[in-house]
């Protein structure tokens, strides 16, 4: 985490931003969606042959300004969970509930229209996520000059490469004002120089209290942004829990020991880090304590 940007404190008695309560969501393999015939005459409890859960009976709940990392394999319905967040995909069985907007950065082609050009993109997805033409006039210039994408702006959208889209689709998101963000591992196309400039602006958002998922295996981005970790294994959330101990039982159970030995020195680093911090704040408090007695007598 960064050490320059002070994030406010979360309010754990405030009412919660979001409530996931038995949520549960149901694929056939064959397709994505089941059939109208199937809403109307097969019911909503159970799974017929072909479908399979792609979240099972998942609770929790997040209060305003929480960075949440979410690990997992690839399979384990991560990315499906950021969707029902977002009302995209609608539970089978539970409920969602966010009480407050939505900035999603979850697949780079969402909304965006191959045959448009980049500036038509950016106004229109813009609208769509309700900003104003005002609104978009106004961060307009902004929003070219993060993605540093102003030679192509008359160009069609779908003849950039894939870490351009990124950088459109996160300039456009990040400018948004809601007070919930979504990241999917869509950044990691990103090329280093980018993805650190969007690193920052997430630190700026979270210092201005929004609350954050992000779906990652990357284990320093997790927890650099994060302090909170859901771990989920076959659509079930199987641990909840402070983002460091989340990691490490993810990669104990992917077998990973080289990256398992990474985030353990990486994690004394800290622990030293930390200390000493302490210890030079201890220092000073000491040692204006002693001025001030100096000064009295």
């Amino acid at each position: 985490m960064s050490s320059e940007v002070v994030r406010p404190p979360v309010d754990h008695d405030a009412p919660p931003i979001i409530e996931v309560e038995g949520l549960s969501l149901r694929f056939h393999k064959s397709r994505r969606h089941r059939s109208i015939r199937d809403l109307l005459f097969k019911g909503q409890t159970g799974v017929r042959a072909g479908e399979f859960w792609a979240l099972d009976d998942v609770s929790f709940s997040v209060q305003p300004g929480e960075a949440i990392g979410v690990v997992g394999a690839n399979g384990q319905g991560k990315s499906t969970l950021l969707k029902a967040l977002t009302g995209t995909l609608l539970p089978d069985q539970g409920s969602v509930k966010v009480h407050g907007g939505i900035s999603p950065l979850i697949e780079i082609t969402g909304g965006f229209v191959g045959e448009l050009t980049v500036r038509e993109n950016i106004q229109v997805v813009s609208g769509l996520h309700g900003m104003s033409r005002r609104e978009i006039d106004a961060a307009f210039d902004e929003i070219v000059e993060f993605a540093e994408i102003a030679s192509s702006l008359d160009s069609p959208y779908k003849h950039l490469s894939s870490g351009m889209k990124v950088r459109v689709a996160f300039a456009v998101v990040s400018r948004l004002e809601e007070p919930i963000m979504l990241v999917d591992e869509v950044l990691a196309v990103g090329d280093r120089a980018f993805r650190e400039k969007c690193w920052d602006r997430i630190e700026e958002m979270l210092a201005e209290g929004r609350t954050f998922f992000l779906v990652s295996h990357s284990e320093r981005d997790l927890t650099r942004f994060c302090t909170r970790g859901l771990y989920m294994q076959a659509g079930r959330v199987t641990m909840d829990g402070p983002i460091e101990e989340v990691v490490e039982a993810y990669l104990k159970d992917s077998d990973d020991n080289l990256a398992l030995r990474r985030h353990e020195v990486r994690q004394r680093r800290q622990a030293r880090r930390e200390a000493r911090e302490a210890a030079i704040r201890e220092q000073a408090a000491a040692d204006a304590e002693r001025d001030r007695e100096a000064d009295e007598s």
